[in-house]
């Protein structure tokens, strides 16, 4: 086994004497850092690995918290002034999960970066830490890799807000099989639009 296989191993054994010592002290440490701050390294080289990271030049980690816990309606006393199906206040959950919202943040934040992918770090009772891959579409050293240099192209910017990245793509209900059949024709809207087109074939 390679070192990258032990830092795995012990990721997985997240309730262990060494990374629960390691994640109070890592959680006190991003507490009193600011939402977006840039980390010097990946705090998980193992994974950043697996997601596509290199340690050279053009590639850059971020880290940031997301508050946790759903989305209650702001509303007063509780009065939603709509039709009962919309009075709900409390049990709402967004549709994109936290690790998506982390992602568009730090886009948002980074513009003329591209994230790659991400992956969690910690959390705690408030917040959940999540560390973004980004990469420099303009850096020599991205541009002459072939393994990476797709990305430059004009199409992939800001994949996080258009759905395109792991985490965003999961919101999305994509997939094969009977679950998925809201999305047949590559989205829900796709779909919707070929059931309700009127489409009178004839031959021309």
């Amino acid at each position: 086994m390679g070192a990258y296989k032990y830092v795995q191993e012990l990721w997985r054994k997240k309730q262990s004497d060494v990374m629960r010592f390691l994640f109070r002290v890592r959680r006190w440490q991003y507490r009193q850092m600011s939402a977006i701050h840039r980390a010097p390294r990946p705090t998980r080289p193992d994974k950043a690995k697996r997601l596509g990271y290199k340690a050279k030049q053009g590639f850059v980690i971020y880290r940031v918290r997301v508050k946790r816990g759903g989305r209650k309606k702001q509303c007063i006393k509780g009065q939603t002034y709509g039709k009962p199906v919309n009075q709900g206040v409390n049990e709402l959950k967004f549709a994109k999960s936290h690790q998506a919202i982390a992602e568009g943040r730090v886009g948002r934040r980074c513009g003329g970066l591209r994230v790659l992918n991400s992956y969690w770090v910690a959390q705690d009772s408030k917040y959940k830490y999540f560390e973004v891959i980004l990469v420099d579409p303009f850096h020599k050293a991205i541009r002459r890799d072939p393994e990476i240099q797709w990305i430059c192209n004009p199409v992939h910017k800001h994949r996080e807000m258009r759905g395109l990245t792991a985490a965003t793509k999961k919101s999305r209900g994509l997939g094969k099989g009977h679950k998925f059949h809201n999305t047949i024709g590559g989205s829900r809207r796709a779909c919707w639009k070929r059931r309700n087109t009127l489409s009178l074939k004839r031959y021309r």
